[in-house]
């Protein structure tokens, strides 16, 4: 689908506040002061308020109507109920959420006031995920998590009892001392809570979380040494496949696994690059420019046209400081055609190559396809001559099939960036 093809817009809300740092965390959040909310809260209404004049001044798009509305970190459950109520009018005083809107609140287990609950439910969230990472309380305490197992299913009550029942639970495989064992044992809670979605992520390792960095420096702090090698975090992702399946949580993503229907609406926006404004620290939107794109496309080509990309800076204190402007970096079709190769083979259903060649045109497409051929024969793509899908194998080492479809020579000129 062309970003330009939508009439509707989803809004991205960082809220970076937490209670604890996670030792495996990597996103832009902290432990900041509590005088720190309101400060932010209007900061982020004041970009709501310009939103519109802002992506003018960029040639951009910016739709009223909203159909997702996701506020994630961090914690935004910790926000006290009056700041999330501004929030959330300064959002329908800017745009027109669809009656029906999935609104998406992350929320830490043990971290959920009654009087936030209330206030969430006043504004009108009808979703939310709560970041367990682990039913075992050893390996949650270990890795910085605040609850229990016991905590967790007293919120789930809470949750349903206020009348939110599209809940996500997010479990990680590869914390500090899990076990296959262990593992198991979070899946079957994950089970018995009988909640519509489930996301499963395997741990990252990377400089920008201190589990992250002490892994590469093969230390033992935060119980490094504990944490299992590759090829066990693959088994339990695997397992976790195999027995979300069989609970009837159908694995639609790479992460993600859901009943029929609940589906989150809000991240399909970003794997069907449809178009979204992030509001807050570290936040990214991607909307379409009115420029035509293409000269040179066939005539069975769709029109695409140029697409902005901008984010907000990750210090905290830069954006209390006020607007500044962001870093833009426009997409050209050659580079939404890349993108729309690796976020494409994200979800389960594939890339179809007949909707891509209509978007982008066969000269861009054909070199693609001559990699999926290659990456066939090595066992981790399948196609069906519709659909590129990822092979189980292929899903465990996905960013290596999307590095790819990068930078691919278009078979004639065609426009870069």
């Amino acid at each position: 689908m062309t970003v330009n093809a939508d009439n509707a817009l989803g809004i991205y809300i960082s809220i970076p506040f937490c209670r604890s740092k996670c030792t495996y965390c990597n996103f832009a959040s902290g432990v900041f002061p509590a005088a720190d909310h309101l400060p932010y809260v209007n900061r982020l209404i004041q970009d709501l308020s310009q939103a519109r004049t802002c992506a003018g001044k960029f040639g951009a798009h910016l739709p009223r109507r909203v159909d997702t509305i996701y506020l994630g970190g961090g914690t935004p459950s910790l926000l006290a109920p009056d700041l999330l109520a501004q929030l959330f009018a300064a959002i329908r005083a800017e745009f027109d959420p669809d009656a029906a809107a999935e609104i998406t609140m992350e929320c830490a287990p043990g971290q959920l006031a009654d009087a936030t609950l209330e206030a969430m439910v006043a504004a009108g969230v009808n979703r939310v995920s709560l970041g367990v990472q682990s039913f075992v309380d050893s390996e949650a305490h270990v890795s910085g998590r605040l609850h229990s197992r016991a905590i967790v299913e007293q919120d789930l009550r809470r949750l349903r009892a206020a009348g939110i029942t599209d809940l996500n639970l997010d479990l990680i495989a590869g914390l500090a001392g899990q076990t296959y064992a262990s593992w198991d044992e979070s899946l079957s809670a994950l089970i018995d809570s009988n909640v519509p979605h489930a996301s499963v992520y395997m741990l990252e390792v990377d400089e920008d979380s201190r589990l992250g960095r002490e892994l590469l420096k093969h230390g033992a702090r935060y119980r490094a040494d504990l944490v299992p090698h590759d090829d066990a975090i693959a088994h339990m992702y695997e397992r976790a496949v195999e027995r979300l399946e069989g609970s009837g949580l159908r694995h639609y993503e790479i992460s993600n696994f859901s009943r029929p229907g609940f589906e989150s609406a809000h991240n399909l926006r970003y794997w069907q690059r449809r178009p979204y404004l992030g509001v807050g620290l570290d936040a990214s939107s991607m909307l379409a420019l009115h420029s035509a794109g293409f000269s040179n496309r066939s005539e069975d080509q769709t029109k695409t046209s140029d697409v902005l990309r901008f984010t907000t800076t990750d210090d905290l204190k830069d954006y209390l400081a006020g607007p500044e402007a962001p870093e833009l970096t426009t997409l050209s079709p050659a580079r939404q055609h890349e993108e729309a190769w690796f976020l494409g083979l994200r979800l389960n259903q594939g890339v179809d190559i007949r909707a891509l060649t209509r978007e982008f045109g066969s000269e861009l497409v054909a070199p693609a396809l001559e990699t999926v051929e290659r990456l066939v024969d090595d066992g981790l793509l399948l196609f069906d001559g519709e659909r590129v899908r990822l092979t189980s194998r292929g899903r465990l080492i996905s960013n290596d099939v999307f590095q790819e479809f990068l930078e691919l020579e278009p078979a004639t000129a065609a426009c870069g960036l």
